[in-house]
């Protein structure tokens, strides 16, 4: 009786994990691939995938069977790039450092004063907070726009399309758009 009972929490444990249709973001396997694809030489860079092939399909299945399904029930991702750091140019010729917490993003602008955005997961809102003042931008709406707080703390729903952005960037300049060729 103690193995029938034994054998049926396995079945069951394994239908779970395998039936929970979680696709994941792959986050282990896609971490060794981009570590993977930072080697500067091709050809040192096929070397490499040659001989820690064997890591790929430990990762693939660790993330297919565990890491997913983690994912999946609890709603983040266990491995998620916390703590890393990207440099990005700005649309004004300088380089950001883009950090990535837990709830968010730290911006550390070329001078050295950082930006943070959060997001409020209770709230499904998005806030940034800089020079000491914490101001909301927008929050998630149930119909899939968004309410956008303005600088004058009046709201506006805004459509996730063209046609909404536009209509915020006109609203945030008040009325003014400039074309750049």
């Amino acid at each position: 009786m103690k193995k029938l009972t034994m054998k049926a929490a396995v079945c069951l444990m394994a239908a779970t994990i395998t039936f929970s249709s979680c696709i994941g973001s792959f986050g282990l396997f896609n971490k060794v691939l981009d570590w993977n694809k930072g080697i500067s030489n091709k050809f040192v860079n096929e070397i490499v995938f040659l001989l820690i092939s064997p890591a790929y399909a430990v990762c693939g299945v660790v993330d297919l069977l565990v890491l997913n399904t983690v994912e999946f029930w609890s709603g983040s991702n266990p491995i998620a790039k916390v703590g890393h750091v990207e440099k990005v140019w700005g649309q004004d010729g300088r380089q950001y450092a883009v950090k990535t917490l837990k709830d968010g993003y730290e911006v550390t602008k070329p001078t050295g004063e950082k930006v943070l955005f959060t997001y409020d997961e209770g709230q499904k809102s998005w806030s940034m907070q800089a020079d000491g003042q914490e101001r909301e931008l927008f929050r998630f709406n149930e119909d899939g726009t968004i309410q956008a707080i303005l600088p004058s703390g009046e709201t506006k729903d805004v459509a996730l399309n063209e046609e909404g952005v536009s209509s915020l960037r006109m609203e945030l300049n008040d009325g003014l758009f400039f074309a750049a060729r």
